[in-house]
């Protein structure tokens, strides 16, 4: 019972950390992305998300190696071209939300093509051992929701850019990136709990823990 508070109270504190880098580095690439004079910090803030990631996902690959080298090589092509992104740290900052948001838009929507199984019934499938005719419905429609949602906040973003003052495009962009996903969860899980029964519902957190699991599971037959 001890082991299983302590995991839970790490849980917690893990997700707890990551929310509050999260928020930390919303407020800073907001004033950065606002700010009127370009600088060299503007840039670092611009690129730091996708370096990250890159190299998040280089290390967890099993040819790491290989990509610790590529992404070094990709860094090094960054700072060559520093003196661009300098001049362009607003760009730099629109392509990441709109790419991140393009991109997932594009793999919900392609999981609802004939043939396919929608991504949040695939999700659905690691929580449940069968998933019900109306489990399949509804999941199938909050793939479709995903799909516009995540299209939607592409396309205004493009307009917002182009059209308001770039403080007005970096509140929605930075400041609003998060409350609105954590608002979208909520109704989604709200209407969860209305349209479907106690047995077809899981919350949150058994999602993540399937997630896991399944992760790891596939990590272990990797070979």
């Amino acid at each position: 019972m001890k082991a299983q508070s302590g995991s839970r109270f790490t849980q917690v504190l893990r997700w707890g950390a990551l929310l509050a880098l999260g928020l930390g580095y919303s407020v800073l690439a907001h004033h950065t992305a606002a700010a009127a004079t370009p600088d060299a910090f503007s840039a670092l803030v611009a690129v730091t998300p996708l370096a990250v990631l890159a190299l998040v996902m280089a290390w967890r690959s099993p040819h790491r190696p290989a990509l610790l080298a590529l992404w070094l090589a990709a860094c090094a092509a960054l700072y060559g071209v520093s003196g661009w992104l300098v001049t362009h740290f607003q760009g730099v900052f629109l392509l990441e939300h709109v790419g991140v948001n393009s991109l997932l838009c594009l793999a919900f929507g392609k999981s609802l093509w004939a043939g396919r199984t929608p991504l949040v019934t695939g999700f659905a499938r690691l929580v449940h051992r069968t998933v019900s005719p109306a489990l399949l419905s509804y999941t199938r429609a909050v793939t479709w929701a995903w799909t516009l949602y995540f299209g939607g906040v592409s396309l205004l973003s493009l307009l917002l850019f182009w059209l308001a003052p770039i403080t007005v495009w970096s509140t929605f962009a930075n400041l609003l990136g998060l409350p609105l996903l954590a608002l979208m969860f909520a109704v989604e899980y709200a209407v969860r709990c209305f349209v479907l029964p106690a047995e077809d519902r899981a919350g949150p957190l058994e999602a993540i823990r399937a997630y896991r699991q399944a992760s790891s599971d596939a990590t272990a037959h990797h070979p």
